[in-house]
């Protein structure tokens, strides 16, 4: 019998966060995959809890991965971490599940903490529908492209930011958005110095050109405003009661139709659509 894939969401900044279910998973797992062995083992010895840690990153899961699997198709079980937050959510955890999936391993997400959720939630922004895009490319093209793709979305959308690099990514969202666009900023999220900035991209790009960026940013930016639909000119309505003339209504009927579509004042299209038959 294989084991199980455990995905144990850590705390973003507040130790106190880790749920009981996290550290009885992780006290009672076989093993524990982590994104950095020094950040795991301070949580460890928070918790009081001595495990074999094994890495798993970005830069080595193609062949950690595997060889994880390996381990878990043999009976043991892996408790998966990031060294802070929900592991699989721009995360390479995301690897590993597919592999464990393709292989038939059971895995079992733990409930926890995730940045994007807790600065959604106090963003003051729509949160009905959203979207995550996790990290922008550092390429120049590919970067473009994925903001050319938002340009229209609707919904509230949610990225991640380093500090070194919020200036120029606030300068390409107002680029594309339109520097009136509203935004929130969080940093040091469930931390002493906590923040959530709320203002327009235009007041953020100037407010970091004064102020140096300092800690990890999750960027919760306003959707596009659906546009406003035209008011219908007098001359569509005439051409439309035309049309509906033209398919057998009586001008009376075909007015008082059009007149209920648009608005319009029924006695003024009925006069308008006079003057143009003449």
């Amino acid at each position: 019998m294989p084991g199980t894939l455990f995905l144990v969401p850590t705390p973003i900044g507040n130790l106190s966060d880790i749920s009981p279910r996290c550290a009885q998973t992780l006290a009672q797992a076989d093993f524990i995959a982590c994104e950095d062995t020094r950040v795991s083992l301070r949580l460890l010895n928070h918790l009081g809890i001595r495990k074999p840690l094994v890495s798993y990153h970005e830069h080595n899961k193609a062949e950690s991965g595997p060889k994880l699997t390996a381990r878990i198709l043999a009976g043991e079980s892996c408790a998966l971490v990031t060294d802070a937050g929900s592991p699989a959510i721009s995360d390479p955890g995301e690897d590993l599940v597919r592999l464990c999936a393709q292989a038939g391993i059971p895995v079992c997400a733990i409930p926890g903490p995730c940045a994007l959720i807790t600065a959604l939630s106090i963003s003051g922004l729509p949160t009905g529908r959203f979207c995550f895009e996790g990290f922008l490319s550092v390429n120049r093209k590919s970067r473009q492209e994925h903001l050319d793709m938002l340009r229209s979305e609707r919904r509230t959308m949610i990225f991640y930011e380093a500090p070194h690099k919020l200036q120029n990514t606030l300068h390409d969202l107002a680029a594309v958005f339109g520097s009136g666009r509203r935004i929130c900023l969080c940093r040091e999220l469930t931390k002493i110095h906590e923040e959530a900035l709320r203002m327009t991209l235009g007041e953020a790009e100037e407010f970091y050109q004064e102020t140096p960026p300092r800690g990890e940013f999750v960027l919760i930016v306003e959707g596009a405003q659906e546009a406003a639909e035209q008011p219908c000119t007098m001359e569509d309505a005439v051409s439309l009661v035309l049309e509906q003339k033209a398919a057998g209504l009586s001008t009376k009927d075909a007015v008082r139709r059009i007149a209920e579509q648009t608005g319009l004042a029924r006695n003024l299209l009925y006069d308008a659509v006079l003057h143009a038959e003449k």
